[in-house]
């Protein structure tokens, strides 16, 4: 699906061939990939921050020269929400559905892949990262997609379906419903930079997306082997995700978004189950950590003394740093 996106922006801007595109992304995927998740770590931490700013600058500056029409946006999202907007309030079901389709995408709340790079941050306790976790659930939704909701709507470079099929509004004939929204948007305010624009922060959003994709799917693959090197099922585990990436590259958006939704379904049901069975601990841990926090010390984990079992690594980590106290 980001793959999808990356060469559909690319096309739009720029007229690029998906296929073309597609293997340029495959190739350089590959050469970051076989370099190690040292080298994922290493390209991502410049990319992200960069892209993430410049891209809500340019949102706030389309908002800004558009801010009249702001309260015309703002009661048009809470009529449609309640169905009080008489133009698009007999949709409501349809928009819940696809809003919560989507909304998984923005923040990944709830799918299980936030636990990953959660664990390999270094703290002293786990409530730490896991605030962490939750702030960027904020971050993501409230800042960075609401500004391309936003953009999208204060500019109407949008158009809605029915659920018949039929067009409700159709301010962009013929344009598929994806990257292109968004750059024309842009255009409106910046013409002859959008599409260049949000082409080039598409390839850095989902191109990193990937790369994480790969790290999760990697440690995944080192838990199920318990640690033991295979050369042979970790190059069947690239080949694969380099696949899927051409094959999402040349396919239609909304294909691309089915096998999405079909994948994210799955694992979101999966991870629901583990959430409730890990939810008494996780409560217990965060309740340490306030009380921690409340005696004025920097917290620490002792996961024995709380009676939370199979922490082992957080045991080693807390006698470790009990070690050290005694030693100075």
């Amino acid at each position: 699906m980001q793959a999808n996106s990356i060469t559909a922006g690319l096309n739009n801007a720029f007229s690029i061939p998906p296929l073309t595109s597609g293997i340029v992304l495959v190739v350089i995927l590959g050469l970051i990939i076989f370099g190690g998740v040292k080298r994922i770590a290493a390209v991502v931490q410049y990319v992200v921050p960069f892209m993430a700013i410049g891209y809500v600058l340019v949102s706030l500056v389309i908002i800004g020269l558009n801010i009249q029409a702001l309260p015309g946006v703002l009661a048009l999202v809470f009529k449609s929400a309640f169905a009080l907007d008489s133009t698009f309030g007999g949709i409501i079901g349809m928009a819940i559905a696809w809003g919560v389709k989507r909304g998984v995408y923005s923040n990944e709340a709830g799918q299980g892949t936030g636990a990953h790079p959660a664990g390999a941050a270094e703290v002293s306790h786990p409530a730490k990262q896991g605030l962490v976790q939750a702030f960027s659930v904020y971050i993501d939704t409230l800042l960075v997609c609401s500004a391309t909701a936003f953009m999208i709507l204060i500019t109407g470079s949008y158009s809605t379906q029915a659920p018949d099929g039929s067009f409700i509004v159709d301010h962009l004939k013929g344009v598929e419903a994806g990257p292109q929204y968004t750059q024309q948007a842009v255009e409106t305010v910046l013409p002859g930079f959008g599409s260049g624009f949000v082409a080039v922060s598409l390839v850095f959003f989902a191109f990193t997306t990937i790369m994480s994709q790969y790290y999760i799917a990697e440690t995944n693959l080192a838990y199920v082997m318990k640690g033991k090197q295979n050369k042979i099922v970790s190059m069947f585990l690239k080949a694969a995700l380099l696949a899927t990436t051409l094959y999402g590259s040349i396919r239609t958006a909304e294909a691309a978004w089915v096998l999405a939704d079909i994948g994210v379904g799955i694992m979101v049901w999966l991870n629901l189950i583990a959430i409730l069975i890990l939810a008494k601990p996780a409560l217990i841990t965060l309740k340490d950590y306030r009380q921690q926090r409340k005696l004025g010390i920097d917290p620490i984990f002792s996961p024995r003394k709380l009676g939370i079992q199979n922490a082992d690594y957080w045991h080693e980590e807390y006698q470790h740093d009990q070690d050290k106290e005694n030693v100075s």
